[in-house]
């Protein structure tokens, strides 16, 4: 197992207009944000609809991936509150070599430590080569892991279970485990992580911050002064102000017109929103489109 470290976004899903999934834009869409900067990139998690499309694209999307030349670089999500069909979908990701997984407990019911603990169990008895990043979003899971879950999930599966992305943000200050991943899910926390000891961020404005933040990394590692974490701080802000899924296709949909396509019940900014968006992140001389990579 080896310890993953760096900037990682949690790609969006790019869509047709009839909402089926765009697998060619999507990867797409992954390859460049690489190519800007990130370390990597994690399909279907929240930010990438994953809740709401069908598990025969993802397979899809699975397929046309697996030959891709940065499949090293990505990390599959689930995005699915049954066991069995996470179990299945990740037994097809195993088939095509990919074991790097997000997983977020099932939203709706709710439960405790010994429940979610189970949950994982369940799922490393059915798929044991799999590497697995617990996702801690107590906002869409209705649950948010303690540090003492995840300290047993770690004792109990010290291969299986290596990193967290922590968006409840209870655990990246204080979670301390050899040889585990802690992700921030902000780029606000970035460098406060990098400085506690936290191997980097999986956040959603990475797909469009991934310069900035990469520079931000980079700087700390190699010891140099900091000189764009405030301007990052501020992009991230800015997007904050609204349902981040919505503000993102609406902010790239700028640049693409397909990125205004989401499923149900999610939706782009109105009018008056975009406007801000767009005014506020002008203000701090921030645009995508002229981002280089660092």
């Amino acid at each position: 197992m080896n310890e993953i470290k760096g900037i990682y976004a949690a790609t969006i899903s790019i869509l047709n207009e009839d909402l089926s999934l765009n697998i060619k834009k999507t990867i797409s869409h992954a390859e460049n944000i690489i190519k800007n900067g990130c370390h990597g990139v994690v399909f279907f998690g929240s930010t990438g609809q994953a809740q709401l499309i069908s598990v025969s694209e993802k397979i899809n999307l699975l397929n046309a991936i697996s030959i891709n030349q940065y499949k090293d670089n990505f990390i599959i999500g689930t995005g699915l509150n049954s066991l069995i069909e996470t179990i299945n979908l990740m037994k097809v990701a195993i088939s095509l070599n990919f074991k790097k997984f997000l997983i977020m407990p099932p939203a709706y019911y709710k439960y405790t430590d010994r429940e979610v603990i189970n949950f994982y169990s369940k799922i490393v008895e059915q798929v044991p080569d799999s590497e697995i990043i617990l996702y801690n979003f107590e906002k869409l899971s209705g649950y948010k892991f303690s540090i003492n879950c995840v300290v047993e999930l770690v004792k109990k599966f010290p291969k299986q279970i290596i990193g967290v992305k922590d968006s409840s943000y209870n655990l990246f200050e204080n979670l301390k485990i050899d040889n585990f991943s802690v992700f921030p899910g902000s780029e606000t926390k970035l460098l406060k992580g990098l400085k506690l000891g936290c191997d980097g961020i999986i956040t959603a404005t990475c797909n469009i911050t991934s310069s900035l933040s990469r520079k931000v990394y980079d700087d700390f590692v190699q010891n140099k002064e900091q000189t764009v974490n405030e301007k990052l701080c501020k992009v991230r802000g800015i997007f904050d102000e609204y349902n981040l899924i919505s503000a993102i296709h609406s902010y790239m949909s700028e640049f693409d017109k397909s990125c205004e396509n989401v499923l149900p019940p999610l939706k782009t900014l109105n009018s008056n929103e975009n406007k801000k968006l767009l005014e506020d992140l002008k203000k701090i001389n921030f645009n995508y489109k002229n981002l280089k990579v660092v």
